[in-house]
């Protein structure tokens, strides 16, 4: 009796946890108070490129808060990696880019960030990375053959 006694009990209670959690109805996603910048990726990615080409890519954000959004400031990591930024408010829906440009005349892996300080919060920064490898140019042929030597190329005036 006292096995069968304990056995209610403990579906009991186990009934009672199950039906008593409360179902959220607030909405998934709600606008956030103030500014609020959503990135389209973390990672800037060169890829593998070759010495010298094409040093500029960009990253887009849009601003999901309901205040206008305001990038501060923006760092490289280093003198080799140079962001371009909005300075003008980004109102509420709105989307902008961030231009990064790095210095592809330098050989090796990239593995570089930038820092955005925004308006979103006192303590709030954004960390980008900056990742991609840069190969040394091929060597180009010489595009005019040497010439043969001529009157006007030999010093002495005498034909060879």
């Amino acid at each position: 009796m006292k096995k069968l006694f304990s056995l209610f009990t403990l579906l009991s209670l186990a009934a009672t946890i199950s039906f008593a959690q409360v179902q959220s109805t607030a909405p998934a996603t709600e606008a956030t108070d103030g500014p609020a910048m959503e990135l389209s990726s973390t990672t800037v990615d060169f890829g593998t490129i070759e010495q010298d080409s094409d040093p500029f890519r960009t990253i887009t954000f849009t601003n999901t808060g309901n205040e206008p959004l305001i990038i501060k400031n923006a760092k490289g990591s280093c003198g080799c990696t140079v962001p371009t930024y909005e300075k003008a408010p980004i109102l509420p829906g709105e989307t902008s880019e961030i231009k990064i440009r790095y210095a592809t005349n330098r050989l090796g892996k990239i593995n570089k960030t930038v820092t955005l300080y925004t308006n979103e919060g006192s303590d709030v920064k954004r960390v980008l990375k900056v990742v991609g490898m840069v190969n040394k140019k091929a060597a180009q042929p010489e595009a005019v053959p040497a010439a043969a030597p001529t009157i006007l190329s030999n010093p002495n005036g005498k034909s060879q």
